[in-house]
């Protein structure tokens, strides 16, 4: 109905929750079922925040956060504290508290930021590190205002909250995450499972934070952070979590949000109505004023000012907290409850308005900008093609397509399978057919649609490359051959026919163990890499798997080639964290190895014969990797490459006394391949 007007749905939960409560129609009452209910969904917002917060983007913009959660307690703090000891008359206890309620915020629109996909954005990024951090501070403000009022305030009191904190920090960032890469890889097959350890989690993060004498929502959102390497966004699990919150828990708690209005006391006076008018007032304008203040520092733009003003304007959880806290305490009166109970009613309505208009009008402008690229790139609609010799190396394929997987893309995975042409062909048609069955509802689970093919051919090259032109595939992804050595067979073919027949983006992968083991991306990168016509989508992928893992890239090339990709990156506004390893010597393939750690992720980029960087020193490097990387996760690219131009006509500078030089240096990297070889 709302929608039908322009009214974001979050505001008709709240308003169900004023007409169905037990100051409107009584309908539901406000019991411990609700309250459970609304507990979980308010640590459930927090989590989901911490659990979608891109790492790498956060880790870039930390100052930014640390400065916008400075501006966002400051200006509201530094406003309502003489508007409630002067204007409103309360004494320094009541108004310092009042005013620091002022300063707390939630996220009560962010499930609309989730929902349109801008979550990664830079702004809405560095406003979920400014609420915890602002949440924070004003926790334990309320910590000390009760240790005051109670005169409990001495030393004791300020090692003990520190001592707690700091224990509390040490079991969610390094205690939990070991226990939870343990229970993922031991329990990999039970899904199930790994909801009910998340959820547990969650739990135990609120119930410490409690015991360390902050609110369970801190105890959430540090959850959330300390999941968020192990839980990749494009997973069946973040799917699960994510479906459940918004459609049961998150509900719940706007609704009881609604619940707490109570109309009447609009109508009980002139008091109630002048505080909670003053109240409001103040509660917006204070966080307009800081979301200014970060916009001018930053130079963002009025729509970025405006996302952040809308998601740091809504006051409903810590602001509630502070609240009942200090009324139960005697510290605050009925006038400031009931004023609150409205401003957050009010807050959360414009924060609903703010937050939806400036979001829709970034995921268009965001839109715009990757349809612009995708046509730079002759990529509309990507399509990726899993041909299967076994449906065993399936799950970790398929794991990998969907992690890479572009989401605006409507085309299916097409899982293939190419069939001898004999008397039992059609069995194994249906033999095939029955057991990708399972890969089918494993993509489900993450709203990801599978296509089957089954294709009769006597050259499994031949038909791969035959299916992959039919549904014009852009990514062809294959798993690595178990035969007796990598070049010799792959599905009973040489491995050179698929290379040299599929002229589209192929990823070789093999995958040893669980993405979650993975704590950095090392991108190898030859010279003249950059010039293939696949190398965009390439780099896209390469950052869309960092964010997906929460990893940083190493990229190991020359100079020039890591120019190149930095200006790719920026020209792409991909945000994963890229360092860089200067390789010179690509002979000493040892000087490559010995950086390459058990915990990394490595991608080779090859090339096929004829194309731009095609080196003969690299053939035998497949070999090598195997070899050498025998516990690592390894997958080798060959891009898209149909400009079958030499190496040295790449560079438009080369004279002929380079060339002669270059010609020189292909010699003897072939006679120093040969003593490499040797000793392999």
């Amino acid at each position: 109905m709302l929608k039908k007007i322009n009214i974001p749905g979050i505001i008709g939960l709240i308003i169900s929750g004023v007409i169905i409560g037990p100051h409107g129609l009584n309908i539901l009452a406000k019991n411990s079922a609700v309250d459970l209910f609304s507990t979980i969904g308010l640590l459930y917002i927090m989590f989901i925040a911490g659990l979608e917060l891109d790492m790498n983007e956060f880790k870039a913009n930390r100052n930014k956060s640390l400065l916008f959660g400075f501006f966002t307690f400051i200006f509201p703090l530094s406003i309502g504290f003489p508007v409630c000891f002067y204007l409103l008359k309360y004494d320094f206890n009541a108004s310092f508290l009042t005013a620091s309620m002022f300063a707390t915020h939630t996220l009560v629109a962010y499930p609309i930021v989730s929902k349109l996909g801008i979550a990664k954005n830079q702004a809405v990024a560095i406003t979920v590190g400014g609420t915890i951090l602002t949440d924070t501070a004003v926790l334990i403000i309320l910590a000390v205002i009760m240790g005051s009022s109670q005169g409990n305030l001495n030393q004791a009191f300020w090692i003990k909250l520190g001592v707690s904190l700091a224990i509390f920090s040490a079991i969610m960032f390094l205690v939990i995450p070991r226990i939870a890469k343990w229970f993922f890889k031991k329990l990999e097959s039970e899904k199930h499972a790994h909801y009910i350890f998340v959820l547990s989690v969650v739990f135990f993060a609120a119930f410490l934070a409690e015991v360390a004498g902050v609110e369970p929502i801190i105890g959430a959102f540090v959850a959330g952070l300390a999941l968020n390497p192990l839980i990749p966004h494009s997973s069946a699990l973040m799917n699960r979590i994510e479906f459940i919150g918004n459609a049961l828990f998150i509900p719940f708690f706007l609704i009881s949000v609604g619940m707490l209005v109570d109309v009447s006391v609009i109508l009980s006076g002139p008091t109630a109505l002048i505080v909670a008018g003053t109240l409001s007032v103040v509660a917006i304008f204070g966080k307009w004023i800081a979301a200014f203040f970060t916009q001018i520092v930053f130079k963002y733009s009025k729509t970025e000012r405006q996302l952040i003003f809308g998601l740091s304007s809504a006051h409903a959880a810590a602001t509630l907290a502070v609240i009942l806290v200090g009324f139960k305490a005697k510290i605050l009166d009925e006038n400031i409850l009931n004023g609150t109970i409205i401003l957050i009613l009010i807050t959360c309505i414009v924060a609903s308005f703010a937050t939806e208009k400036a979001a829709k009008k970034i995921a268009i402008c965001e839109e715009e900008i990757s349809h612009d690229d995708a046509e730079k790139d002759q990529i509309l609609d990507e399509h990726i093609l899993i041909p299967l010799a076994k449906t065993s190396a399936a799950a970790s394929l398929l794991d990998f397509a969907l992690l890479i997987k572009d989401k605006k893309s409507s085309n299916p995975v097409t899982l293939l399978t190419i069939v001898p042409n004999n008397n039992q062909a059609e069995k194994n048609i249906l033999k095939y057919r029955k057991a990708v069955d399972k890969f089918v509802v494993q993509a489900s689970a993450s709203e990801v649609k599978i296509n089957t093919i089954a294709r009769i051919d006597h050259n499994p090259a031949s038909g791969i490359a035959r299916t992959s032109k039919e549904i014009m595939s852009d990514i062809v992804i294959v798993g690595w051959p178990r035969k007796t050595g990598f070049l010799d067979k792959i599905f009973g073919e040489n491995v050179d026919s698929i290379i040299n027949n599929v002229d589209k983006n192929l990823f070789i992968c093999r995958f040893q163990k669980n993405f979650i083991e993975e704590k950095r991306l090392v991108f190898v990168c030859p010279p003249f890499s950059e010039r293939g016509i696949g190398f965009h989508l390439l780099i896209q992928k390469v950052s869309r798997l960092s964010q997906e893992l929460s990893i940083p890239i190493v990229i190991h090339a020359e100079y020039k080639t890591h120019e190149t990709i930095q200006q790719i990156a920026n020209n792409l506004k991909l945000n994963a964290k890229l360092g860089f390893k200067n390789v010179s010597d690509w002979e000493d393939f040892e000087s490559i190895s010995d950086e390459i750690k058990s915990t990394d992720l490595v991608v080779f980029n090859l090339s096929r014969k004829g194309s731009v960087s095609y080196q003969s020193i690299f053939d035998k490097l497949p070999q090598k990797f195997e070899k050498s990387f025998d516990d690592n996760n390894v997958i080798l690219v060959y891009p898209q490459d149909d400009r079958k131009e030499s190496a040295m006509d790449a560079y438009e500078d080369f004279t002929a006394s380079p060339l002669a030089k270059g010609i020189e240096a292909i010699e003897q990297i072939g006679r120093g391949l040969g003593s490499i070889l040797k000793k392999g």
